[in-house]
């Protein structure tokens, strides 16, 4: 059994590479569980010391995270706990909007930490860089966290987005006018059957399994949590959410 465990949600990667590497650097026999993993219960249960990661939505939680911190609270209860979230552009109070969440079972909030990652809303223009770009925003990212495990080893861990300042930075730039994104599952989910061959990949990587196969082709059943991750690893890019054509699909692995 490891004292440090990393409990994460991550839809394309970005939040699984940034906690994988924050817990190796704190104790070389910590471990990262998804919670999507049968066994994450159980690693709550038996280490003291959480490392919680997830992506930022509208400086929001995933409504999946969301969802599992809620139902799972009382297994934080006494816990320490140190909060990163990943973001393509701003964060906010991304970190403090689950230390509120467990507040009332009086968790150790240790600290938090907001790392900018290459944006993986591929269907979007907005955000889109180069690989080179990318290679140097993961290169700044891994510099960033060992930064911030050298200050949890030396007793300074740091504080990002837990500040009431931070809070109302989140709730007016994004929350306060896109809240209503990540309040509930969405049914915005678009699959091309034109362009979709039936391979069943999403269907096998939904984390909702929101997707199902109908007359041969993939219908979804309006339970999706944004995370983008069946869009960036469709095979024929038939698959879009808040665009209307993949632009250019985002794999995390690509760039480390």
């Amino acid at each position: 059994m490891s004292t440090v465990v990393g409990i994460y949600f991550s839809g394309s990667g970005n939040t699984k590479l940034c906690i994988e590497k924050f817990v190796s650097e704190i104790a070389s026999d910590a471990i990262c569980v998804s919670i999507e993993d049968k066994n994450c219960i159980k690693e709550i249960q038996t280490n003291n010391f959480i490392v919680l990661g997830y992506p930022i939505f509208y400086s929001s939680l995933p409504k999946i995270m969301k969802n599992f911190l809620i139902d799972n609270k009382q297994l934080f209860k006494g816990k320490s706990i140190f909060i990163i979230t990943t973001m393509g552009l701003f964060s906010g109070d991304g970190a403090g909007v689950a230390a509120r969440l467990l507040k009332e079972v009086n968790p150790e909030i240790i600290g938090g930490l907001h790392v900018l990652m290459p944006d993986s809303i591929c269907d979007e223009k907005v955000l889109k860089k180069s690989s080179d770009d990318n290679k140097q925003i993961i290169q700044k990212a891994c510099e960033k966290i060992s930064m911030a495990t050298n200050k949890v080893k030396g007793g300074l861990p740091p504080q990002e987005g837990l500040s009431k300042s931070e809070q109302l930075m989140g709730l007016f730039a994004q929350r306060l006018w896109s809240g209503h994104m990540t309040k509930n599952y969405s049914s915005k989910l678009k699959i091309n059957e034109e362009q979709c061959i039936g391979c069943g990949k999403c269907v096998k990587l939904c984390p909702m399994n929101n997707l199902m196969f109908t007359n041969s082709t993939v219908s979804q059943k309006g339970l999706c949590t944004l995370c983008y991750r069946c869009v960036n690893e469709c095979p024929k890019q038939a698959i879009t959410l808040l665009g209307s054509k993949v632009i250019q699909q985002h794999h995390s692995k690509d760039y480390y």
